[in-house]
């Protein structure tokens, strides 16, 4: 793995929202905030704000758990690093994993083993996203987690496109998407690197502290961070006031 540049916070979260902005919990949003999610002016402090509070809507339960000295990296990745990187043991890759979430595996079990149910169409899906990333060009980041290049990696978003650019082509890996990695020597005190009781019953505390996520309360951001104390922002054509 070679560390291509150091990359600051509020650029990792702006890409991670801009491949989560399709889910239902941004849907009546999404026509407000779409040009500061899709176009984002990492220069400008108060979409740096905005964007924060719209994935903590989401994910916020997910970066609390990273430690606070994580340094994130643009990293290439190398045909040796594959064998360092594992998926998250949760959902469907549960019932593909059969025991082992090494990247490596999961694609072997995917090539070779035969599922049914709800897992078959899962698989199916990845197979589909595999065969387009084999042409076309994906321009979106992965993100994985570690504490440091020589020691295991956790997919912490990507899981269906490395696997399944992994199933087109492993040469591809390098080319197809930028890859975000967050370092850190206290990784191992999170629960989405290593799951175990600790982690979990930390992870738990802080979900139930967060019940209501002041930092989640985009209305709130959005009327102390921008210009003004505004909380009305500017979309092409028109303007939407927070509560529309």
């Amino acid at each position: 793995m070679k560390r291509l540049r150091r990359v600051p916070e509020y650029e990792v979260i702006a890409e991670f929202l801009r491949n989560e902005f399709y889910q239902n919990e941004f849907h009546e949003d999404r026509d407000r905030f779409e040009k500061l999610v899709m176009e984002p002016d990492l220069a400008s402090a108060s979409e740096n704000a905005l964007r924060r509070a719209l994935l903590f809507r989401r994910r916020g339960h997910m970066w609390r758990e990273l430690p606070a000295d994580t340094q994130w990296w643009q990293v290439e990745l190398e045909p040796a690093d594959v064998s360092l990187i594992r998926v998250f043991p949760r959902a469907q890759w549960r019932k593909v994993s059969d025991g082992s979430f090494q990247l490596t595996d999961i694609v072997r079990r995917i090539r070779t083993q035969h599922f049914t149910g709800k897992t078959r169409s899962f698989i199916s899906k990845v197979k589909s996203l595999s065969y387009r990333l084999r042409y076309e060009h994906d321009n979106s980041c992965v993100l994985l987690i570690g504490i440091d290049e020589a020691r295991p990696m956790t997919i912490l978003e990507g899981n269906h496109r490395l696997t399944a650019l992994l199933l087109a082509e492993p040469s591809l890996l390098s080319a197809r998407f930028r890859v975000l990695t967050g370092f850190s020597p206290r990784m191992t005190q999170s629960c989405w690197y290593e799951t175990n009781l600790s982690n979990l019953w930390h992870y738990a505390k802080n979900r139930f502290r967060n019940l209501h996520d002041k930092e989640a309360d985009v209305s709130r951001v959005q009327a102390t961070a921008m210009p003004g104390g505004s909380n009305v922002y500017e979309v092409p054509s028109r303007k939407i006031a927070s509560g529309d």
